[in-house]
């Protein structure tokens, strides 16, 4: 059967407690403002043999100064990591994290991006995890052997800069930003020197695809409220960005739940954008 892009607590729990069991756990734990963050969180408590991938680390290629604060790695250097982490071309991965999903749905887009088809993640995370009763473990996890993971086709589909700029002239897609709203608007900007929008963009702040318990909404919910979001768009015309190509792939995640597969994620987002000189922006509520 397909691998479903969300997994419960529970039925994660039964996985890793098969024998031999049947996922592996990574950990996807970060702090934007405080990058040495992540791995101290997982070592204060995380599940049974979680492997940890730093967003910077695994996640991201080298930044300059250009390319936005998270660039996509070479797909090869992302394949050689996750090899690092113990994964084989079979492994159903788990990601989760103690921060609502945003990290873990990098993890998630990315090995999708590897075409790695069995990546799901874990409905509330750590915090899920914990109220269902079950355990974690501390300190840094025990070494595991490298995998056997390899590329395959891409499941996702990205676009670049040199897309966007033209498509403010076409509008042929809709660019969805996953910012907070404040951001959105170029307000209490505090990761990028500049503050705005992408000229056309409308917002979805990727925390609305929770509900008060920290898990994603139902499918219907989220279809409705995309769907108001976008005015009915074409997911094959829809680009999600946010600030580094990072929360863009929670609002994927919640396509995806919600039967609406098939957008594109702009890796670069506002960091990129923003950091050309005389590039398009707009401030203030959308129009």
């Amino acid at each position: 059967m397909p691998t479903r892009p969300l997994i419960q607590a529970d039925e994660l729990h039964a996985l890793l407690t098969a024998t031999p069991p049947r996922a592996v756990v990574v950990d996807c734990s970060f702090d934007l403002f405080n990058p040495a963050a992540g791995r101290g969180l997982h070592e204060a408590g995380h599940l049974p043999g979680a492997r940890y991938a730093h967003l910077e680390a695994h996640m991201s290629g080298p930044a300059t100064g250009r390319n936005g604060r998270h660039p996509l790695p070479e797909r090869e250097v992302f394949a050689q990591r996750m090899r690092e982490l113990g994964l084989d071309d079979d492994t159903h991965v788990v990601a989760y994290d103690a921060q609502g999903g945003m990290y873990a749905a990098r993890l998630w887009w990315m090995l999708r991006w590897a075409g790695h088809a069995a990546a799901s993640l874990l409905d509330g995370g750590l915090a899920a995890w914990k109220a269902g009763g079950f355990a974690v473990e501390t300190g840094p996890g025990a070494t595991v052997p490298a995998g056997g993971f390899s590329l395959r086709p891409s499941l996702v589909t990205a676009v670049d800069r040199e897309t966007l700029l033209q498509n403010l002239q076409t509008r042929a897609r809709l660019v969805v930003d996953a910012r907070a709203a404040d951001r959105f608007r170029g307000e209490n900007e505090t990761l990028d020197p500049v503050g705005g929008r992408i000229p056309g963009a409308v917002n979805r702040f990727y925390r609305d695809n929770l509900g008060a318990d920290g898990r994603f909404k139902p499918a219907e919910q989220l279809r409705a409220e995309m769907a108001a979001v976008t005015a009915g768009r074409a997911p094959g015309e829809l680009v999600m960005q946010c600030g580094s190509g990072v929360t863009a792939c929670h609002n994927l995640l919640a396509l995806e739940l919600a039967g609406l597969s098939g957008a594109a994620l702009y890796p670069g987002s506002w960091s990129e954008w923003s950091a050309w000189p005389g590039a398009p922006v707009a401030t203030g509520p959308a129009a």
